[in-house]
């Protein structure tokens, strides 16, 4: 669907609504280029998490953790993969802790960095830059 920048939140909002625990975290892989959008999805998304903290791009932390207000997901996990040169390194933050927690919801942006090691059941989103305020955005929640 292509959606105007400003419904970001709205479509955000919806997609959390299609979302429960399962038996481990819940995995959000964000794929795009540069300037898709990926960030500006994930700050909606932390908006319906109810994360009051502001919301950046990980890219020198690499991941951020953030507490949300949500009834069903507690953390967040924000990582960018995008500096990775191997899926060892998601490993070496603590990837299989993090995957552990059925309450974690996890905002994966560059997935196809770290391909081999993200679950089955993640749930992907793909950006793409229409103009300067529309994106296109497909959700395959599998």
């Amino acid at each position: 669907m292509i959606i105007e920048r400003t419904d970001m939140e709205r479509v955000a909002r919806e997609f959390l609504e299609t979302l429960s625990p399962g038996e481990q975290a819940t995995v959000v892989a964000l794929s795009g280029d540069l300037g898709a959008g990926k960030t500006t999805f994930t700050q909606s998304f932390a908006q319906a998490l109810g994360v009051t903290h502001q919301i950046q791009r990980p890219t020198f932390n690499l991941m951020k953790i953030y507490t949300t207000a949500h009834k069903m997901f507690h953390t967040l996990v924000h990582i960018d993969a995008y500096r990775f040169d191997s899926p060892e390194e998601l490993v070496r933050l603590g990837w299989q802790e993090i995957l552990a927690d059925p309450r974690t919801i996890i905002c994966l942006e560059w997935p196809e960095r770290v391909a081999s090691i993200i679950p089955i059941t993640a749930k992907n989103i793909t950006l793409e830059h229409v103009d300067e305020g529309k994106r296109r955005i497909v959700i395959s929640t599998k």
